[in-house]
């Protein structure tokens, strides 16, 4: 769920910070994905009776990020940290599934997407904590462009640039949130963005019961610190939490969990083996999966060379430019020296 009620504050208070593009904008952009909200997703697909399964959802949705050359990189969640725990079993719960493993151990349906997605050509790193962190650190590092995530608190954890809503629906619009513009906007620090989105409400500690987006919003403006907020509240009308751990989501906000991966490298997907996966061992049709494929080397083909077309036209357009400006400067000097010739004479 991330940070409750961020999108809703930035909307009103801050909507400088939202842009909204098509999938077609991050042509050429490396883009890190918080795996487990992907695969979420099509869980849920499958359970409102949508038929598609997180294996099958995962292996079309990379092939459109791919035909539109973007580079996707994929993130998967480490071992969760204790703060967490009860948040995990409470959403399991919610959404009928298996109590979640917090053991860090990669499940089945992680062991057999890893294996997918190396088949795809793309590449796949585990955090050692919550992926959407370790997915802000590779926007901070510049090794990525953005993060595609539903976890608003991919922001609280820092990345720049953070992308919703980036799935293979066409009429799909993308909505991107610009951190650096957001903490502009509200004139507060990323630390003391971070204590905002504690008050508002988030997956590490409870929070202090009362304050709407607006009310916290105007608190951190004004005393800056959770800590100065507590002294300037009224404690009986606001409780604060007993054994409130905000500090320590704090740290895990500010310090989590992180590693330095290895070069980022994408090759072909190989084609024979996915079929040998997904049809011989996870019983997708063949066809499916052939035709899928086909389009997919189709589509990349075509939309390259429109790309190709297009630079051309822009070049040659650019070098016309060019050599008239050219010859206009020259002809400029023919002018003068013409002039100067003629006062000579006289």
């Amino acid at each position: 769920m991330g940070i409750t009620k961020l999108a809703d504050l930035i909307r009103s208070d801050a909507p400088d910070a939202i842009s909204y593009k098509e999938i077609s904008d991050y042509t050429g952009k490396v883009i890190a994905l918080d795996t487990s909200i992907v695969l979420n997703q099509f869980r849920t697909a499958l359970s409102t009776h949508q038929h598609v399964s997180p294996l099958t959802g995962l292996f079309f949705r990379t092939l459109t990020f791919l035909e539109h050359d973007i580079k996707p990189v994929f993130v998967f969640d480490g071992k969760p940290p204790k703060e967490k725990r009860a948040v995990l079993e409470k959403r399991a719960q919610m959404m009928g599934w298996s109590a979640p493993s917090c053991s860090g151990n990669a499940s089945p349906e992680t062991r057999d997407s890893l294996h997918l997605l190396n088949l795809l050509g793309v590449p796949v790193i585990k955090a050692p904590g919550d992926g959407e962190a370790l997915c802000a650190h590779l926007v901070k590092q510049g090794k990525v462009d953005a993060v595609a995530s539903e976890d608003m608190d991919t922001l609280t954890f820092g990345a720049d640039v953070l992308i919703r809503q980036l799935n293979a629906k066409k009429d799909s619009e993308v909505v991107e949130y610009s951190l650096p513009k957001l903490l502009s906007i509200l004139k507060v620090t990323h630390k003391e963005f971070v204590d905002l989105c504690i008050l508002l409400g988030c997956d590490y500690c409870d929070k202090i019961a009362g304050f709407g987006p607006k009310r916290a919003l105007t608190l951190i403006q004004r005393h800056r610190t959770i800590e100065n907020i507590v002294l300037n509240i009224n404690r009986k009308t606001h409780p604060v939490p007993l054994s409130w751990q905000y500090q320590d989501a704090r740290k895990l906000f500010l310090n989590a969990p992180l590693i330095e991966p290895s070069d980022l490298v994408w090759t072909e997907p190989d084609e024979e083996a996915l079929v040998q996966f997904l049809c011989r061992e996870k019983h997708v049709k063949e066809q499916r999966v052939r035709s899928r494929m086909v389009k997919f080397r189709e589509t990349r083909e075509k939309r390259r060379k429109e790309r190709d077309d297009r630079d051309m036209a822009g070049q040659s357009r650019q070098t016309r430019m060019e050599d008239f400006f050219r010859v206009t400067r020259k002809r400029k000097k023919a002018v003068e020296a013409e002039g100067s010739t003629a006062i000579k004479r006289k």
